[in-house]
């Protein structure tokens, strides 16, 4: 639907703005900050949840890192409850990820118990096979954000998870340096959670115009 001109706030960035897009004009309503902040705060939690576990992985062992699992797996799947990607197989593929590598963990701790989880994945590579779509899920996330903002943060997080785990799951990489990388991926990860808060909500929004004529082509080939 195109809004008359006349009918348009001139500020973007007010409540009830109209927004010209690709396919017509639409407005950031109040369910989509509330969307944004939910998709912003839940990366978040999920970041610290992989920076914890590794720094207590490092500093104590692989014992009681159970929260930092749940925490991180929750976070990952609210995330992409609310993030906005315009191609819906691309999200749901990344969401189909997410519960492989869920459903992963729960077969890991299962087997071995919650307290050798972390263990386990550095003496035997081959469950990263089990637990590696979850981190492909976040994978993706990274290379959406790179994608639509360019942040260099971003790169890192979508270059260095999947080497450090192919590495792991090869054998090629000696494990101080798998540990390394994932290290600098945590940090980066954070830091592309951080600089995402003083960002306009539009920006994650994205081209909502672009939605619905994605949806309306949907629901034409589906009739």
């Amino acid at each position: 639907m195109s809004i008359p001109p006349s009918e348009r706030t001139p500020d973007p960035g007010g409540p009830e703005a109209w927004i010209e897009g690709v396919y017509g004009a639409f407005t950031i309503t109040a369910l989509d900050r509330r969307e944004v902040l939910g998709y912003r705060v839940s990366l978040l939690v999920a970041a610290i949840a992989q920076a914890a576990l590794l720094l207590q992985w490092q500093l104590f062992g692989g014992a009681d890192l159970w929260p930092w699992w749940i925490a991180l797996g929750a976070g990952l799947g609210l995330a992409l409850r609310w993030i906005h990607i315009y191609l819906r197989p691309l999200h749901q593929a990344l969401q189909l990820f997410w519960l492989l590598g869920c459903g992963g963990l729960a077969l890991l701790a299962l087997r071995v118990g919650p307290q050798a989880m972390a263990g386990t994945l550095a003496d035997d590579g081959r469950w990263i096979w089990a637990v590696g779509p979850l981190f492909a899920a976040l994978t993706g996330i990274g290379f959406k954000e790179f994608f639509c903002f360019r942040r260099p943060e971003a790169i890192g997080v979508t270059l260095l998870l999947p080497l450090a785990l192919l590495g792991q799951l090869s054998g090629l990489l000696p494990a101080a340096l798998v540990g390394r990388l994932l290290a600098v991926e945590a940090a980066l990860l954070l830091v592309l959670c951080l600089r995402k808060f003083p960002m306009p909500a539009a920006a994650d929004v994205g081209d909502k115009s672009v939605f619905a004529y994605l949806e309306a082509q949907r629901r034409s080939t589906t009739a």
